[in-house]
């Protein structure tokens, strides 16, 4: 698969692998090629690459209960044929090249695959990988141009006139994973699971639509219009095997011509209601097509972080990772970090780990707290040990004063300071500048009097780079001033390279 990497590509959360695996059985492509792997024996007949001769389709197609007069039932049973054989559900002996034609060497033989046994008998994984192989054919077929267009394009010897058909197999490959990898990464960033179904128009956008162009011209919504038709073929395909589920482009809007293309542009626009967009296609990934394309991404090169793949790491390389995930994304690595261990233990690594005065220290912190948030008393020894820190301290006065501990010692004005600088700092990491951080920044130093006189001596590297966003944001135009003037304070007693500078 062909993707870039994406420098932050959220968390996906992913089923466990049983319930992955009782998907995937019951995919119908995949349950069509399992029932013709088990059919497969000593009469089964096939052709040069192992396909089935045309007098096994009928058979084929009266096995897996098909409706022989539906006209394609015999295109259905060849396409479960040739995924059983490429997923090795099905070995197949090709013919010999010099068999005579009344020989019955011109005919290759078939039977069930060793791997076959591994769909009642294996381990979930292994039926996943079955799958997987599976997938790499369909989406083979469906980077393919229509059987119609291919025809056009053969030339008096037979050969595919490819500048005819205009149609390049890498590039076209090369375009559906990029679709699919956008449309993963609109799913992990909507939450990390299976979410609603995006139009088709937007996936179309995503993949034509140069970056940063405000009103696509309209060459631009052509070619939108062209790759979304292009889309609603190859998902009508990929949902068989299980990837997606799909709404198609309403049929009856194909009878306009221009109409695809307007409402592409409307689609892509999110300029229409949600029932008028529906109508030019819907796709979601399934939990299985999470799965799946993950795996693909992950086979490419691609970091495609999955929630619970922390679990057996320590607490600084959770706190780092967990540092760039969304909030409920990063709740529930924690979680599963946390359930596998003694809650003192867990409670001390984690606000070990969260120490430091690099840039990413306060989004650590942040992420500490929210870990220790629902923890019970046990945790309360490792937080007291940690109340004379520096960095920690204020955390820790935080923690027993929501659980109504009464002898915890007041902060002196320096943590109260440090603290509050370091709390906006992660919540700029976490969010950037969201429409609550004016509040927050209120609420911080609305009970200080002499604020900004004093916290520009903060020794936080984060210090000026808080002040200067406050200056910007803080709902107060006189605290807002202040802000500033402090800034410019601290910028001067204390530069700090990177993205605080």
């Amino acid at each position: 698969m062909s993707a870039e990497p994406h420098p932050s590509l959220p968390p996906v959360r992913l089923q466990s692998d049983a319930e992955l695996a009782r998907d995937a059985l019951v995919a119908p492509l995949f349950a069509r090629a399992v029932r013709l792997a088990r059919w497969a024996g000593p009469d089964t007949r096939v052709d040069t690459g192992g396909e089935l001769v045309p007098a096994q389709l009928p058979e084929a197609v009266r096995v897996l209960g098909l409706d022989a007069a539906d006209p394609d039932a015999t295109a259905y049973a060849s396409q479960a044929w040739r995924v059983a054989v490429d997923s090795g559900l099905v070995d197949v002996t090709e013919p010999e090249e010099d068999g005579g034609a009344d020989d019955e060497a011109q005919f290759g033989t078939a039977a069930p695959g060793e791997d076959l046994a591994l769909v009642t008998s294996g381990a979930p994984g292994d039926v996943l990988d079955l799958w997987l192989a599976a997938v790499d054919t369909v989406l083979a077929d469906a980077a393919v141009p229509d059987l119609e267009d291919l025809v056009d394009a053969l030339d008096e010897g037979g050969e595919i006139d490819f500048d005819q058909l205009d149609w390049n197999p890498r590039r076209e490959a090369d375009f559906l994973d990029g679709v699919l990898a956008n449309l993963y990464l609109l799913t992990v960033a909507e939450g990390g699971a299976a979410g609603a179904p995006v139009p088709l128009p937007v996936l179309a956008a995503s993949m034509v639509v140069p970056e940063g162009m405000g009103e696509p011209t309209d060459a631009v919504l052509e070619q939108v219009s062209d790759a979304m038709m292009r889309l609603d073929d190859q998902f009508r395909q990929l949902e068989p095997i299980g990837l997606v589920e799909f709404r198609p482009v309403d049929e009856a809007l194909m009878a306009e011509a221009d109409e695809p293309r307007e409402g592409a542009a409307r689609g892509a626009d999110k300029g229409v209601g949600d029932e008028d967009v529906s109508r030019y296609g819907m796709v979601r990934l399934t939990p299985l097509g999470l799965y799946g394309i993950r795996a693909r991404m992950l086979e490419a090169g691609v970091e495609a972080p999955a929630v619970g793949e922390l679990v057996g790491k320590g607490a600084d390389a959770l706190l780092d990772a967990v540092a760039s995930y969304p909030e409920s994304a990063a709740q529930a690595e924690i979680e599963q970090w946390m359930a596998g261990r003694e809650l003192p233990v867990a409670a001390a690594e984690l606000l070990a780990a969260a120490r430091g005065d690099d840039e990413g220290g306060p989004l650590r912190r942040l992420r500490c707290q929210q870990a220790l948030a629902p923890a019970g008393r046990e945790a309360e020894p490792a937080v007291r040990a940690v109340l004379d820190d520096a960095e920690l301290g204020g955390l820790a006065r935080v923690w027993l004063a929501e659980r109504g501990v009464t002898d915890v010692p007041a902060p002196d004005p320096a943590m109260v300071f440090w603290l509050t600088v370091d709390t906006i700092a992660a919540q700029l990491a976490a969010d950037g500048e969201t429409e609550e951080l004016p509040l927050l920044m209120e609420s911080l130093t609305a009970h200080h009097a002499g604020f900004f006189d004093e916290v520009w001596r903060v020794e936080h590297p984060a210090t000026a780079y808080v002040l200067e966003s406050m200056g910007r944001l803080h709902p107060d135009k006189k605290s807002a001033k202040e802000a500033r003037k402090a800034a410019f304070k601290a910028r001067s007693r204390q530069p700090w390279p990177g993205s605080y500078s």
